[in-house]
């Protein structure tokens, strides 16, 4: 069952998990800094992410994904999710833990460029995606986005982090583009 630990620092530990699976059991850890010794050096800005499709049952980003791209610029959102999606296997996990936007320190840490909350997974999962395009002010991007997630859970802590557990729906159920 590999995992990946995606931005590992020197400090791998798993900080979440579902019952049964609280340890690492074939754990790949990525940093773009080779300091922290992971197994694998790689700026995540930079894609595709050198991993084979299907690569990993888990897939683990702890204070992470607020630092790809930039907030607004959707093509590389939709490209960072679709890399994700591409190397979890058909069912594969992604265990997500990032300030949430209301949080302080999602605006105050310089390195920060995109803010995560609930509203944000809407755009992951594609047959909640196809119910809010047309009757809000949601955007319709799927003419650059085909990946599918399920959300297994979310939750906004009160330590100011979203933490999210998304799973990867293979092949993808959308509608329409």
């Amino acid at each position: 069952m590999p995992e990946l630990l995606l931005g590992c620092g020197s400090n791998p530990v798993r900080r979440m998990s579902i019952a049964g699976s609280e340890t690492w059991t074939e754990l790949v850890t990525l940093d773009m800094n080779p300091a922290h010794k992971p197994d694998v050096v790689h700026d995540l800005n930079v894609r595709p992410w050198p991993f084979p499709d299907d690569a990993f049952d888990e897939l683990h980003a702890y204070d992470v994904m607020e630092h790809l791209s930039r907030q607004g610029d959707y093509r590389a959102f939709f490209a960072e999710w679709s890399e994700v999606w591409r190397i979890l296997k058909p069912g594969g996990r992604f265990f997500g833990l990032s300030p949430h936007w209301s949080g302080k320190w999602a605006w105050m840490d310089p390195g920060h460029t995109r803010v995560y909350g609930p509203e944000v997974i809407t755009y992951l999962v594609q047959p909640v995606y196809d119910k809010q395009v047309g009757t809000t002010a949601i955007t319709d991007y799927r003419f650059c986005y085909k990946a599918d997630f399920e959300i297994e859970g979310s939750e906004t802590r009160d330590d100011g982090y979203f933490a999210w557990l998304l799973r990867a729906v293979k092949p993808s159920r959308i509608t329409r583009a």
